[in-house]
This record gives structure tokens, sequence and C-alpha cells, in this order.
């Protein structure tokens, strides 16, 4: 019996070691072209939504080749040698793959379309233990505030946030997406049943474990969506409880590896080709279970580490990025983390009821010396749903983030016509220490009705200078309409259209410019075209994009 028992132990010991040795490590393979693909620039409806499409038209975004999806030759080619590909990213081409094989992957590194090779998380994982959101929770708080908003009404009011809600806006039509750790039942919460009801949860997915029960994850993302989404009349209602929300786990609570930098960018892309208007992540990395994957202070340049790339990218596709400055105020590293180091990510520090910085809330600025955070809303005893499922107080930059990121969905509402770098800096302008901006709070808390009427005014002063015209639909097939917002001062125009090497294609002069249609441009070549409108002594051009057919 001693001698079967050891036999036992014996074979439950090897099976467990080989299980361990068969744990496939996960590596970021960056790809050294787009050869092979099956997209093309000019059919952008085969890889974007129509809402994503329209969304760059708006802001006149061109579609280039970092729109255009990760070479399917290639990928078939890593999976014929046995790697499983998780995901890829377009933006920075380049594919999330995971195997056990490290004679393998060596072989992978040297294949002529591949440039370069790391690994991302090991198969035996270090688990230091750490709290990765670093945030208190207080007692709960009672008390009703001001137009049903209960004890959210402070983080509401500290933005003048009340003067785009008591006008209607709300963040209707607007679509957010959520990068997170988990959103542990906002399918029960009573605080989601308006978007529920109204089915304005639009999609979900799991990037760390695709297999999962989704909404029995983590509580991080729940409570930051709750900030903006909540909405429980007479006791809580988040600063965008109209808009509508993607909810998407990027982030593995258990560990912290470089793997979920590579989740956050798969996330953003995602919620780009779906049209999302916002992003909030309430994430951040510098600091990793393998300290040899940590990034040094001078990595936070504003555009070095992949999850800043892809956040940059996600901004220049026309999406409005907010990121938690960090919650190392306190800590010997203190700095920002990435991604809201990004040049165009607005990094969101904490404050309290009063206006005064959260000790824990990161300071900058980013290296080199760009201002960071941006700006700061109350990240210190913030009213939201709790980890526990009720309503209470929460810290940290995690819940300033949001609530900033619920205001901008109601700044975009206001201003359909402003594209992202407009709203961008009409919340910055908007902030109370604009004019001498800190390492602290950046330009300081904003003030939503001044950012409203910045951009209301800048829009009058465009619309007489340099956008009077509106050039639909782009892409085209063999049609264009142009309408000019100024007709008032119509002197006629020539109306011409170029290929990028400005040889000029079509040409024809107008008396009536109010309304222009362009018809018979079926025989003009597919791909990027240059439209250029001469009025008045002056000239307007516009990237179009000529459909194959």
């Amino acid at each position: 019996m001693k001698k079967r028992l050891v036999l036992i132990l014996f074979a439950m010991l090897t099976g467990l070691f080989l299980s361990a040795q068969n744990q496939p490590n996960t590596y970021w393979i960056k790809l050294k072209d787009k050869k092979g693909t099956s997209f093309q620039i000019d059919r952008p409806e085969k890889f974007l939504s129509q809402r994503a499409i329209n969304r760059r038209i708006k802001q006149h975004i061109a579609i280039d080749e970092t729109d255009l999806p990760v070479s399917a030759v290639y990928l078939d080619t890593l999976r014929k040698r046995g790697l499983e590909v998780v995901h890829t990213s377009k933006w920075l081409n380049g594919a999330t793959v995971r195997t056990a094989d490290t004679v393998l992957i060596k072989t992978i590194a040297t294949l002529p379309f591949v440039q370069m090779v790391q690994l991302t998380k090991p198969a035996n994982i270090l688990k230091s233990g750490r709290n990765k959101f670093n945030e208190s929770e207080p007692e709960e708080i009672s008390g009703v505030s001001p137009f049903n908003y209960g004890n959210a009404y402070n983080q509401l009011s500290q933005l003048n946030g009340q003067y785009l809600h008591n006008k209607g806006i709300r963040g209707k039509g607007i679509q957010i997406a959520v990068l997170d750790a988990g959103f542990w039942h906002v399918n029960q919460i009573a605080a989601f049943d308006s978007l529920r009801n109204s089915n304005r949860i639009l999609g979900i997915r799991d990037f760390v474990d695709p297999k999962s029960v989704f909404y029995n994850q983590n509580t991080h993302g729940m409570s930051v969506l709750s900030c903006i989404g909540g909405n429980l009349p007479g006791s809580i209602i988040g600063t965008a409880p109209d808009a509508s929300f993607y909810l998407f786990r990027s982030e593995d609570a258990a560990t912290e590896y470089l793997v979920e930098e590579d989740n956050w960018v798969a996330a953003a892309e995602l919620a780009d080709s779906l049209g999302a208007d916002v992003i909030n992540s309430s994430l951040g990395y510098y600091d990793f279970d393998d300290p040899k994957m940590n990034h040094p202070y001078s990595d936070l340049n504003g555009k070095k580490t992949r999850v800043t790339q892809g956040a940059n990218m996600a901004f220049q596709k026309g999406i409005l990025v907010f990121n938690s400055a960090g919650n190392e105020g306190n800590d010997s590293w203190e700095r920002i983390i990435a991604p809201s180091d990004g040049e165009n990510v607005l990094g969101i520090a904490a404050i309290d009821k009063n206006g005064i910085r959260a000790s824990f809330s990161s300071v900058g600025p980013a290296f080199g010396g760009a201002v960071k955070p941006n700006v700061a809303a109350m990240g210190s005893a913030t009213y939201l749903v709790t980890s526990g499922g009720v309503l209470g107080t929460s810290s940290g930059t995690s819940f300033s983030s949001p609530v900033m990121a619920g205001m901008g969905a109601c700044l975009l509402q206001a201003n359909p016509w402003a594209n992202v770098k407009q709203v961008k800096i009409a919340i910055e302008q908007s902030a109370h220490q604009y004019s001498n901006p800190d390492s602290l709070l950046g330009y300081g808390i904003p003030d939503f009705e001044k950012a409203d009427k910045y951009l209301k005014v800048n829009r009058t002063q465009s619309l007489v200078s340099e956008n009077s015209w509106l050039v639909l639909p782009n892409p085209f097939n063999d049609y264009l309409q142009i309408q000019n917002f100024n007709p008032a001062s119509d002197e006629g125009c020539l109306i011409s259209i170029y290929n990028l090497q400005g040889i000029l294609l079509w040409q024809s002069a107008f008396k009536n410019t109010e309304q222009i249609l362009l018809n018979k441009l079926d025989k003009l070549p597919h791909g990027l075209l240059v439209l250029s409108i001469s009025s008045g002594g002056k000239e307007d051009r516009f990237k179009l994009i000529k459909s194959a057919n």
C-alpha cells in the first residue's frame, strides 16, 4: 500500500511539473509591414463600421495604412508554425501570441516579416500581491443634494457640469468605451437599470480571458462606470447618464505584465472600429511583476510606450481619450503613469470636494517637460457604487477620470461639429489655472460652461473663415455634395480635384455655391484625392477617398 501511494504521489507531481512546463508564454510580435493584407484604404466599410467612418468624415481624418488590419498572410504563417494568435494591433502592426515552445519563438524572430519579438507575460507568473489600484474606500455617507444627484452632485458641480445637464445635455448619442479590470454585477445592480433597460450597453469583450463569465470579474470597472453612467434618481446620477457604453476588460487584476498594455491597445482599436467617441481608462503602467519590464521615467515622454502610442492613435482617429494620472503621489515613484503621459491624452489628477489636490494623485510633468496631468476632477471621496455593490465613496484617480470623461461626452453632445482637438483644448482652457499650469493639477479644474462657450465662439469664427464648406460623402463613389455655410458672401467658386501628385483630374466653376452637386465622378481613380474649393480669394482643401466601385 505504501509503495503504491508513493507511486501515485510521484505520478501526480510529475503531471503537475509537465503541466507547468506546457503552460504558454505570451509574446508581442512586431511585424515589418502589411504585405498580403486583403483590405484596401478605399474600401473602409470592410474593416470599419459606418459610425467609425462617419466620425472620421466629420473630423476630416483621412483613412490610412494604420487603419488596415494586420496581414492575414503573416498571421496564417504564425499559426501554421504553432503559435496561438491572441489578438492583433493594426495601429502598431503586431500580434500578441502564445506558445510554450521557447525554441520555436527564437525561430519566429528570424522570419523575414518579423521585426521584433518580446516576452510580455511568462508562463510561470510572479504574483506580487500588490493592490494594483491603491484605492481607499471610506464609510458609506448619507444625505441628498440638488437635482436628484445625491452626493454625486458634488463631483458634477465642481466642474460646473450642471450647466450642461440643466440644458438636457447628459451624453445622449455619445458612445463611451470603458477599458478596465472587470464589471462585476453591472448586469444586476440597480444603478445601471437605465443602461440595461434602454439597451445602452452596446457590447462587452474580455481581452484577458475570452472564456470568462464577464460580469463575475473584478469590481473596479463597475465603480468606474457608475461615475459616468450610474442613474438612480435621488441617490446617484453620473456625469453622462444618457450615454451608451462598450465595456472592455483589458486589465488582469491578479498580475501586472506588459501584455496588459497590448490588451489595452487591442481594446482601443475595437472601440475605434465600432465608432466610439470617448475612451475612459482608469488604468496605468510603469511597474511590473517582472522588474525587467519596468518603464523608467524617460519612457513617459508622451509617445514611447505601446499603450501610450495606442492612446495617442485613438485620439488621432477622432476619439477623446481620458486616463487616470495614477495614485503614486505618496510612493517613491510619485510620477504619472502610462498612458496618461500621452501627448494627445487628457491625464486626470484627483482633488477633494474643496478643490485641494489629493496627496496620492501622481504628479508631472511628462519626461521632457510637457504639462501633466492635464486637468483635475474629484477623486477623493468620489460618490459611486462601491466594490460591495452599494452606494458610498472611494478615492483614486481611477474615479476622477470617469467623472471628467462623462463631462467630456456631454461637451461632445453639445458641440457635435467640434473635433477632438478642439474639445481637448476647450477643456484645458476653461480650467482655473490655465494661464499658470503646474505639475500637480496641470491646468486645473475645468468649468464646462466656459468650455462650451469657448467652443461655440470659435465655431462662429471658424464658419466665417476656414470651415465654410461641408463635403459629403467621404469615401465617395460617383457623386459629391458640397454645402456652403456662408452663402451670404457668395462670389462663386472653382472646384478642382487632384491626385496626391498634384495632377489635375477634374475641374468646374459654379456661380451659386449654397448647394453644389458634383456627379459623374465614377471615372476618377480610386484612392486618396484632394478636392480644392477656391472662392473669394481663398482656397480650402479636403482629403477625399474614392471608392473602387
